[in-house]
């Protein structure tokens, strides 16, 4: 079994499997390979256009793979913020509604009528933002930080900001205020490495949690 996962920039994709190595690990001894794939590179990395791209383009390379391998899975993981990127959305039941639109419509072009190939398409999002599994990794962030307590604040649940204060903008601010520069190519690789993923989701139980418990219960006969 092969599990495609598409994230929006190359930040995203060394954080997931920085994160989730034990997991990706565990799932590999079992049969099922997991592979993040960003939309952009580095010279391009995250941003409103990586996600705009990862929204209207992914679920056709997601309907190619399903296609042309019947044991492969593809799922794709962007981030909540900005909203309205793509097609109209703002809450997390509204871009996988747009999502699936999109994937139905790359079906239709190739005249693919086979439902079966849905029930291998999967969407979740970071809420807001991936940022948002370092606002729940404290300790690891205090000591990326140097720092024995975070002065800035946030709300908890940290999937519970909004798109008026990204979790993005909160951890920028956390760095500023311990004299550093948040840097989105290497720090949140840092930072979640040698966190528990089951920790976080624990913490991120609305968006993030039910993604971690869809890779855990794939099983190389379940599909």
């Amino acid at each position: 079994m092969r599990v495609i996962i598409y994230v929006e920039g190359t930040s995203d994709k060394n954080a997931m499997e920085a994160l989730l190595e034990k997991l990706i690990e565990k799932k590999s001894e079992e049969g099922v390979s997991i592979n993040f794939f960003a939309i952009k590179g580095p010279k391009n990395d995250r941003g409103g256009d990586a996600k705009k791209e990862l929204l209207l383009n992914a679920p056709t390379k997601a309907v190619n793979i399903l296609c042309n391998n019947p044991n492969s899975i593809a799922i794709i993981l962007p981030d909540l913020y900005p909203r309205n990127k793509g097609f109209p959305h703002e809450t997390f039941q509204q871009l996988e509604a747009g999502i699936m639109k999109n994937f139905s419509h790359a079906l239709q072009k190739k005249g693919i009528q086979d439902e079966r190939l849905q029930e291998r398409f999967k969407v979740f999002c970071f809420k807001y933002e991936m940022e948002a599994l370092i606002l729940a990794a404290e300790s690891a962030l205090r000591d990326k930080l140097g720092v024995t307590s975070l002065a800035v604040t946030w709300t908890i649940p940290v999937e519970d900001q909004n798109h008026d204060r990204p979790p993005s903008e909160i951890v920028e601010q956390l760095f500023r205020d311990s004299g550093k520069k948040y840097d989105k190519r290497v720090d949140p690789q840092l930072i979640l490495r040698d966190t528990s993923y089951q920790e976080i989701a624990d913490k991120c139980p609305q968006c993030f949690k039910p993604f971690v418990e869809f890779i855990e219960g794939i099983h190389t006969e379940k599909f």
